[in-house]
């Protein structure tokens, strides 16, 4: 496993980067030897944020983050939350694989950035972000697994079905959604 460490507006000690090497690096029983883990820690006031995104060779795109007074718990906790999302992906593969059906997954990540600025005199809409990337077919179940995966509240994939563009969401009463072109 590849682990880059980078820091955001802050210089990394080689204790931290040893720490975040040693906690990230017991996830390779999950991964192939030449997965990429980029791994990105700042610091805003008194609060540290350590970002931590997989790139598998194959396979859907596991990130995780967590934003902690400590830098260190922050560390343990992004860990948990890695260690549980690569245990229910390497789950899924496993019913899968045992029930014959196929699995499919777009190595794609989703930012979604809710900074508009809602100026009420001026309505001049301010696109902030856009991204761009290639969707290759999948069925809904498997867009849902991506999404939980990155852990958002959508994702758009095209439907292997009807090869058009759908999305796919969590409703607020529970349960998921799914939109699609009429």
């Amino acid at each position: 496993m590849n682990i880059i460490i980078s820091g955001k507006q802050m210089d990394l000690t080689e204790a931290i980067k040893g720490a975040i090497e040693d906690k990230i690096g017991k996830l390779d029983y999950y991964l192939h030897p030449e997965t990429e883990v980029k791994v990105t820690v700042s610091a805003k006031k008194a609060r540290h944020t350590i970002e931590v995104t997989i790139i598998p060779i194959s396979g859907p795109i596991i990130r995780a983050e967590d934003s902690e007074e400590n830098l260190y718990a922050a560390i343990d906790i992004v860990y948990d939350k890695l260690n549980k999302q690569l245990r229910k992906y390497k789950k899924r593969l496993q019913d899968r694989h045992k029930s014959n059906e196929s699995i499919r997954f777009e190595v794609v990540d989703i930012d979604v950035d809710e900074d508009f600025e809602d100026d009420q005199e001026n309505l001049d809409i301010v696109i902030k972000r856009s991204k761009k990337f290639d969707m290759k077919p999948m069925s809904p179940e498997e867009a849902v697994l991506q999404m939980e995966l990155i852990e958002h509240e959508f994702y758009m994939f095209r439907n292997i079905d009807t090869n058009e563009i759908a999305i796919v969401y969590k409703r607020k009463n529970g349960g998921y959604g799914m939109i699609e072109h009429e």
